[in-house]
């Protein structure tokens, strides 16, 4: 049964790449395994087979689809070591540009993009700073955009926060009501949320700093190999990028292509 239900999984991949152009045909094998048995679960369907036919002929079951083909799991200022080691060693260098710009790749529901925003107003530089949010999801991205989330995670963020050098308090940053916590507009200004997908898309700007974090880690070796390459393609001279505390570039293409800046945090500087 298990080498069918990899044969469908590749024909349902294949499908809604040739379908919709959304490539997830170089995920992990394993992770996806598990996405679409959740998937089969949620809509009720005994065989991928099944669930291809609803997914290649409705466009709205594929809409709902990307919620499980895409990871949405983040909260501002997670791993909060990693945002004082992007205050304490990067931005210092980025205040040295007249202008800087940042990709979030793989933002997801925008707790990153946020809290690199508050970050870098703290530190006097969003001003001059233009930050790329992108994902291939659009639910998220709209999530992400709107910038409210539900009051019950703002304890944990104000936790975070703190712990990631915070100089002040996150409230100064939202409005709330009983239920959720809008962030400021005005953060919102220096922020362009767009489609991008690292698995087809090419590079679209020369950025100084790249966080694309608790991504590679579904991605094979081939789909991390593309995407540290638009990395370093992005990246300018001496640029830096950030991952997720269980990723690394040591196995990838383009490892001689950075310095490994703070291996603890994951921090990589292009050479």
């Amino acid at each position: 049964m298990d080498a069918i239900f990899d044969i469908e999984l590749k024909l349902l991949l294949e499908g809604v790449y040739l379908r919709y152009q959304h490539d997830f045909r170089g995920y992990a094998v394993s992770s996806m395994r598990r996405r679409v048995q959740q998937a089969m679960d949620h809509f009720g369907c005994a065989t991928i087979s099944q669930l291809q036919e609803k997914v290649l002929h409705q466009p709205a079951v594929f809409a709902q689809m990307l919620q499980f083909f895409t990871v949405q799991v983040s909260e501002m200022f997670r791993d909060p070591s990693y945002f004082r080691a992007l205050r304490e060693t990067v931005v210092p260098v980025l205040k040295t540009y007249p202008s800087v710009k940042v990709w979030v790749a793989g933002c997801s529901s925008g707790e990153e993009v946020w809290s690199l925003a508050i970050l870098l107003r703290e530190e006097d530089l969003l001003s001059r700073t233009l930050i790329y949010a992108t994902d291939i999801n659009p639910d998220a991205l709209r999530t992400a955009e709107a910038g409210i989330y539900p009051l019950d995670r703002i304890a944990q963020f104000s936790k975070n926060y703190r712990a990631a050098g915070g100089t002040g308090s996150l409230s100064d940053y939202y409005t709330s009501n009983l239920h959720d916590a809008r962030f400021d507009r005005s953060l919102r200004e220096h922020v362009v949320f767009a489609d991008h997908s690292l698995a087809t898309d090419t590079v679209f700007s020369e950025v100084h700093l790249i966080s694309c974090r608790n991504v590679l880690i579904y991605f094979n070796r081939e789909l991390q190999n593309r995407a540290t390459a638009l990395f370093h393609e992005a990246l300018v001279r001496r640029g830096f990028l950030g991952l997720g505390a269980k990723e690394s570039l040591r196995y990838t293409e383009q490892s001689a292509q950075f310095l490994e800046l703070d291996r603890d945090e994951r921090i990589y500087q292009r050479i």
